[in-house]
């Protein structure tokens, strides 16, 4: 029970207030006086016919002006409205205490720290942080600070806010601090636009942990010189990501280039690597090839599994001693770039059939970074459609959409040959199709798969069809389990119980690769 009295600023008035209350053996859990007149009273509920004597009693006290019930005492609706303001902004904070603990975490930051608010909340921020040292800015200079951090091989600007409370005699007393976390670099609307010449890590989208796995990775392996080779299939992102290696490179302020082995003829290919000499092809001047262009910074050869024999041995000259020759000249160029090539192949196996040099593949092997396929990583969907339903909506020039409750699902379970760039184009598509505004499957209008054929799931037809089931639920649960990587979260995608799928995953023996 909260009670409202509106009275005069009278001494005493307060207190015959809390004698009624006294006599009446009701307690006091809470009490806020406003300046303009008003006090509030939380008590615990009492009957109607005590309710109705304590109004009477407290109206006939000198000064009081009208008493009436409400449902809020002010100091708890102004904590609500924060707290529901604080739980839903788009970016994480926290709220620390003087010896490092965390008091709150809203829906972001425990996203980010990937912890239920039972293990975050209580927990040291170094435990949830370990780049960041509480210690040194507490004992240090407390002033609002901003940090780099890294998380889940992410990176991330953090700022710490001291928070000061002024007493009465006007003496500012530190209390809490609040932590924000954002993403670092400029957002763009288009991340997945490879020709952002700003493209970053941090446009990369993904929660899962291979994702993060990748990328953590991939931030180690920028920052060397050795060649450096990007395997995925078609659509993950390999150019993408190599123009973040290289932004993030030292050599990010020269240029990155990019050659497609497979979309030229061989002497078309050669002229635009190394050039040619002047007179040649009937130029006058001659022409500057990719590697001379590109001196100082980065050459991706995309699709390096394409490339001819003839050039395969001129690349590994180069790879050998940074030197070449331009088409049609004998004298010699030296360049410092970095090699990064990608390949939708295994090179491995094209080395084994004889289809590429082992020698070149030796060569750039020593750096390698692997995409995994989007049907690999389920749980990187929902993410990823957020951002390409809002970058198409903007476009398209209309709301975005809500999205259906089964929608995600249903993606989830569907293989995405053609990854993230098959997500992105059949998102556009969707949006086109839509007669409301809400997002549904059926928008999407998948294309059918035998996913029999597909390397998703292979069947084994051998023995009774207790055995061929058997073989074939463990493959399914086997692959699900990658992309949800505990009994519960596996149990919740398949629609079953906990202890079914826990009793599975044992009996199969499926484990996290």
């Amino acid at each position: 029970m909260r009670l409202e009295v509106f009275c005069e600023d009278r001494l005493g008035l307060t207190r015959e207030l809390l004698d009624i209350l006294a006599s009446n053996e009701i307690d006091l859990r809470g009490i806020e006086i406003d300046t303009i007149g008003i006090i509030y009273l939380n008590c615990p509920d009492i009957d109607f016919e005590t309710f109705r004597e304590l109004m009477a009693e407290i109206r006939r006290i000198s000064g009081v002006k009208d008493v009436r019930k409400i449902q809020f005492m002010p100091s708890e609706r102004h904590n609500t409205e924060l707290v529901a303001l604080l739980t839903n902004l788009p970016y994480p904070v926290l709220s620390i205490n003087l010896k490092g603990g965390v008091d709150m975490a809203n829906h972001a930051a425990l996203n980010l720290l990937a912890k239920s608010e039972e293990e975050a909340l209580g927990q040291h921020i170094t435990h949830l942080l370990p780049s960041f040292n509480f210690s040194k800015w507490i004992e240090g200079d407390i002033t609002r600070q901003q940090q780099a951090i890294v998380v889940d091989g992410l990176d991330f600007s953090m700022e710490m806010l001291p928070v000061y409370i002024t007493g009465e005699s006007n003496e500012t007393v530190l209390a809490s601090a609040v932590m924000s976390i954002h993403p670092t670099g400029k957002q763009v609307s288009t991340p997945s636009l490879s020709e952002q010449s700003n493209l970053g890590f941090e446009h990369f989208v993904g929660v899962s942990n291979r994702h993060k796995a990748l990328m953590s990775q991939a931030k180690k392996l920028s920052m060397l010189d050795q060649p450096l080779l990007i395997e995925g299939d078609t659509g993950t992102g390999k150019e993408m990501l190599a123009k973040a290696c290289h932004n993030r490179s030292n050599r990010s302020s020269a240029p990155f280039l990019v050659l497609s082995c497979a979309s030229m003829p061989d002497d078309v290919a050669e002229t635009e690597l190394f050039g040619h000499a002047p007179g040649s092809f009937n130029h006058e001047h001659g022409h500057k090839g990719i590697f001379e262009q590109a001196n100082g910074g980065t050459v991706l050869l995309d699709e390096i599994g394409e490339m001819s024999a003839h050039l395969q041995i001129k690349l590994l000259r180069f790879l050998q001693g940074g030197t070449f020759r331009r088409v049609g000249e004998e004298h010699e160029v030296h360049v410092d770039v970095r090699i990064i090539a990608s390949t939708r192949h295994n090179l491995a196996d094209l080395a084994e059939a004889g289809d590429f040099r082992e020698d070149l593949y030796y060569r750039l092997n020593v750096l390698t970074l692997t995409i995994p396929p989007l049907c690999e990583r389920a749980s990187d969907i929902a993410p990823l459609l957020d951002l390409f339903v809002a970058k198409h909506s903007q476009q398209l020039g209309m709301m975005k959409p809500d999205l259906d409750d089964d929608l995600i699902k249903e993606l989830s379970g569907y293989p995405w040959p053609g990854n993230i760039r098959q997500l992105d184009n059949m998102a556009l598509r969707a949006l086109t199709q839509m007669s409301g505004n809400k997002l549904q499957i059926e928008h999407f209008d998948l294309p059918k798969l035998d996913m029999v054929g597909t390397g998703a799931v292979s069947i084994n037809v051998d023995g009774s069809l207790d055995d061929i089931m058997k073989e074939y639920e463990s493959q399914v649960l086997e692959k699900l389990f990658q992309s949800f990587p505990s009994s519960r979260k596996l149990a919740k995608r398949l629609n079953v119980s906990h202890t079914s799928i826990a009793n599975k995953l044992r009996d199969y023996n499926i484990r996290k690769n």
